[in-house]
């Protein structure tokens, strides 16, 4: 076997996936585990592999080389917050569009993280976990450019549970987008198709593509406009059941309409200079009550422009809570 450095630890393989093997092995999490991977600190015979998914016979020489942790520090910030609840187990908060959710590689300021840490301290669930960043008491996560309802766990204890309903699917999420194609009038469409990595832009998740999961999402069409150019525009709602990389996005490009100004699965508008899509409501059981908590984040300035810019009336069935 290639020797490796002195911090590398030597594994002989056991039948399975790669990245399953070397995490039941070193401990890791298996999300770790496929950062390293992928990132070429796993050797399988003195032969550096990327793909988490290759598959071993066992028995096969496995040396893994963890990177050296990246720097915890993350600096508070004093930035303004729209709270829009808040008690001593989580806050609320209506994320603006262009802010990250959480550290990340490349980005260490001006994450809702950097701006909760300046206004309170968050527990250490999560934390660093591989490629995925920083995470204090980050529960779920909007991309970027996508505005509305986030929650944050202020506790360990609220974290977990929080985290439990999430993955149990107790939790209710609406999201409002501007999307492009020849919708029906409130005729319902419901999308089930699995998602997974692209194969060739990695930046890039697409129905199928590598290690998919399934993926459920239900749109509603709430007003329907021309664009100017020949095309029809519809104000969707949109109410995924499971919580996949860019969900909404891609199957709304699966479907033949992208929402209006994604650069990535679609394409750049003048009307709005940003993806239009929008965290609207969010429904979840208090971690410590159980009751419901009804979270709402009113429909941003930048979409209702966009709509009216259109032509479009906002209609008032767009801001009435409904149910998966």
């Amino acid at each position: 076997m290639t020797e490796g450095p002195a911090s590398a630890l030597p594994f002989a393989a056991t039948p399975g996936r790669l990245d399953a093997v070397v995490a039941s092995l070193s401990g890791a999490s298996r999300s770790q585990v496929a950062g390293w991977i992928e990132g070429g600190h796993v050797q399988v015979d003195g032969q550096t592999v990327t793909k988490p998914s290759l598959k071993l016979r066992g028995g096969e020489a496995l040396l893994v080389s963890p990177p050296p942790p990246p720097d915890a520090t993350v600096r508070p910030e004093q930035v303004p917050l729209d709270v829009l609840y808040e008690d001593e187990h989580l806050i609320a908060i209506n994320k603006p569009p262009g802010m990250v959710t959480h550290p990340a590689p490349g980005v260490s300021t001006g994450t809702l993280v950097n701006a909760l840490l300046g206004r309170m301290s968050l527990p250490q669930q999560g934390g660093f976990d591989g490629p995925d960043g920083y995470r204090p008491g980050i529960v779920h996560r909007l991309d970027r450019d996508t505005s509305g309802v986030i929650v944050v766990a202020k506790t360990v204890a609220a974290h977990a549970r929080l985290a439990e309903a999430f993955k149990a699917r107790e939790t209710q999420k609406v999201y409002l987008a501007i999307a492009a194609g020849g919708w029906r009038a409130e005729e319902a469409v419901r999308v089930d198709a699995p998602i997974g990595r692209h194969p060739v832009q990695r930046q890039r998740m697409t129905v199928g593509g590598a290690n998919a999961r399934e993926a459920q999402t239900l749109f509603t069409p709430l007003a329907r406009c021309p664009d100017g150019h020949g095309r029809t525009l519809a104000l969707v709602r949109a109410q995924p059941r499971t919580g996949r990389t860019h969900q909404i996005r891609v199957h709304l490009a699966h479907l033949g309409s992208p929402i209006l100004g994604d650069p990535v699965y679609g394409r750049e508008s003048a009307l709005i200079g940003r993806h239009a899509l929008h965290a609207h409501f969010l429904t979840l059981p208090h971690p410590v009550t159980g009751e419901a908590l009804h979270l709402h984040a009113p429909a941003p300035e930048d979409l209702l422009s966009a709509w009216i810019s259109l032509g479009g009336q906002w209609p008032a069935q767009a801001e009435a809570p409904t149910q998966n």
